[in-house]
């Protein structure tokens, strides 16, 4: 048997959080390997040891092979966990561990080389009598226009995706020929830049699939089995983002026969170790292989709650030689279990990536609960690296009460600061009629998108959150008032009334008060109705008061300089307090094309001079891996180009302006 006393965690964030969490319960000692923007992260501290070994982009940290086995080297470690993304799916790297005398806790080099390539996989699959999409590509000629016309040959729609990785990066859905050629070579781009391969795969594409995948795990004595079933449908941008276990759409006799398939597939290639096999199930219970992760994925929390099975600690027992734990008749569900993926993006605005500090971190203590995090209050969230903070899990005997234990996790989790991120959201699918039903697909989001609120936030929400930072406020005030019997607000004229105007979003609220003392206020809302408003309860983060018709409300807030923060009843507002003598705002400038977040110019696509038609691409963009295409906002003549290829910038800086020609 070989000896682990000691792993190295080659990831960052929540999965380093994660994985460090088994191996301090099996006694295993961990180190962390952690860039210069993460030296303060929280999976830093929670190391045993820690290595600093490059810069911020992953380029020169988290995917330098060398730096990340000199550091093994350095601090005796005698294995390496790659986690999920970075090098989790890297054959070289695997490879680069065993000539370094380091234990790779995943499957075997050319295990991860064949299934990594879609196309290797394909053929494998095929021979073990498991049923493909068609599709074509992977090998000849791989330029633009030859893909184009194998994909009419296959027929409309179809799906590009790129041969070497996943996660929806390098990967278009095209319904018809129009455009066909330019989404190949933006699938393209993608691809290379995620994964040095712009090899690309065309594929059949199937109407409202669902997406179900069945976890493996194989040990080094030819015992192989499943762990039943994630469903995985509701997705953006062809990344999951709320799965759950077991599937709404499996009976146990669909259940068995896609189990059977996944071993089947892993006992074609003498797979061992943790693995997911994915599926395309259709509404007549048809399924189709779609691919192969041979690591650890994000959503295993939701196997482990339903079974009890630790996945991790698996992994790390099979990577020492020693037999799986469980058979596969020995296997049970219990319960019902859902995971959401809480990023730093925003919905409302295509799901762009966010940056910024974290100025409130609470995760409430709720029964069946399980928060895997990699973030805490004051963690600065980069433009570097993938924007998921955490993931929530929740685990009941029934669906319905893993749905709704979600749902009130979500609403009583504050995650407020300098970001936006897609709580609201997430909450919103949760309380579809459809969501709840199981009535679920990959274009669940596409066919819902005008059902789901990406803010949940009312006018009457934004109002009680402005009385809610307005009491905070006062409270504190009079908590620190040095003149005994003097209340804060006082006047020797009651003429004028307290004020405080607020930014909320697009909105301003105004909030106009007289303090009548001993916690009561009457309070005026922009031009409503004055109101006596009663503080019930105030402390560091948090208020209770009790409005004019006796209704009680609770909220949370806090304060970053002039913006205050408020979670109450499901809805978060990020108040900005006004200044009183406001300097005068300079106007953007008409035909300006701005970059919507930060991020580095991939490709500058116009020059000075020349003439465009409205919504033709500007530059493209890359953030947290994504690209992200900025187009011009009108017709006209583009006058000014402020950037250049491979230039970083902020979110809203000036990249292009667009003027008007008169002439067009």
């Amino acid at each position: 048997m070989k000896r682990i006393d000691k792993i190295l965690i080659a990831n960052r964030g929540e999965i380093a959080c994660r994985l460090m969490r088994t191996c301090r319960r099996m006694g295993v000692q961990t180190v962390a390997v952690f860039s210069d923007a993460d030296e303060n992260a929280p999976f830093v501290r929670l190391a045993d040891q820690a290595v600093r070994i490059g810069p911020a982009p992953s380029s020169e940290s988290y995917l330098n092979v060398e730096a990340i086995t000199n550091a093994a080297r350095k601090t005796g470690a005698d294995a390496v966990h790659p986690g999920y993304g970075f090098l989790s799916e890297n054959a070289a790297f695997a490879s680069a561990c065993a000539e370094a005398g380091l234990i790779f806790i995943g499957p075997k080099p050319d295990v991860i080389r064949d299934l990594g390539s879609k196309q290797i996989s394909k053929r494998k699959v095929e021979a073990a009598d498991v049923p493909v999409i068609p599709g074509a590509g992977g090998e000849g000629d791989q330029s633009p226009a030859a893909l184009a016309d194998q994909a009419k040959q296959i027929g409309f729609p179809l799906l590009l995706k790129a041969s070497a990785g996943g996660g929806g990066k390098g990967m278009r859905i095209v319904r018809d020929p129009d455009g066909l050629e330019e989404a190949i070579a933006s699938a393209k781009r993608e691809a290379k830049g995620a994964f040095g391969d712009d090899t690309m795969l065309i594929e059949r594409y199937i109407d409202r699939p669902r997406h179900v995948e069945i976890q493996i795990l194989g040990d080094e004595h030819g015992e192989l089995i499943h762990v039943f079933e994630r469903e995985c449908s509701i997705q953006r941008r062809h990344q999951k983002i709320i799965e759950e276990s077991p599937s709404p759409a499996l009976t146990a006799e669909l259940r068995d026969k896609m189990g059977r398939a996944a071993v089947r597939v892993g006992q074609a290639v003498g797979y061992t170790n943790a693995g997911t096999v994915e599926f395309i199930l259709d509404a007549e219970e048809n399924f189709y292989f779609l691919e192969v992760n041979t690591r650890l994925q994000v959503e295993h929390p939701v196997t482990e709650c339903v079974t009890g099975i630790d996945l991790v600690r698996e992994q790390i027992r099979v990577a020492r030689g020693e037999p799986l734990g469980i058979a596969q008749d020995e296997l049970t569900m219990r319960g019902a279990a859902v995971e959401c993926r809480l990023y730093a993006e925003d919905p409302a605005k295509g799901f762009l990536p966010t940056s910024g500090r974290i100025v409130d971190w609470h995760v409430p203590e709720l029964e069946g609960l399980r928060v895997d995090s990699g973030v805490e209050a004051g963690s600065e969230v980069s433009i570097h690296y993938d924007p998921m903070l955490a993931k929530l899990i929740c685990h009941a005997p029934t669906r319905l009460e893993a749905i709704q234990r979600m749902s009130r996790s979500l609403s009583e989790l504050s995650v407020q600061g300098g970001l936006t991120t897609n709580r609201a959201f997430l909450l919103s699918i949760l309380d579809h009629p459809a969501f709840r039903a199981g009535d679920l697909d990959t274009h669940f989001l596409e066919r819902h998108e005008h059902e789901i609120d990406a803010e949940r936030q009312s006018e009457a929400d934004r109002r009680r959150a402005a009385i809610a930072v307005t009491l905070a406020t006062h409270d504190r005030a009079r908590a620190a008032q040095t003149v005994p019997g003097l209340e804060p607000g006082f006047r020797n004229s009651r003429s004028q009334p307290q004020f405080a105007d607020y930014r909320c979003g697009d909105a301003t609220v105004g909030v106009r008060y007289d303090n009548l003392g001993g916690g009561l206020l009457e309070v005026r809302v922009d031009d409503g109705e004055p109101e006596r408003v009663r503080i019930v309860s105030a402390a560091e983060h948090h208020v209770s008061f009790e409005d004019g018709e006796g209704v009680r409300w609770r909220y949370r807030v806090c304060a970053d300089g002039d913006t205050h923060y408020a979670l109450g009843h499901g809805s978060a507002a990020a108040l900005f307090e006004l200044p009183r003598f406001p300097e005068h705002d300079i106007a953007q400038a008409p035909g300006a094309c701005v970059a919507p977040m930060p991020g580095k110019v991939v490709k500058l696509l116009v020059n000075e001079g020349q003439r465009v038609e409205e919504s033709a691409p500007v530059a493209v963009l890359e953030a947290m891996k994504m690209e992200h295409t900025v187009r011009a906002p009108e017709r006209g003549t583009v006058v000014q180009v402020a950037v250049a290829d491979g230039d970083q910038v902020d979110a809203d800086a000036l990249l292009a302006v667009v003027t008007l020609d008169d002439e067009a």
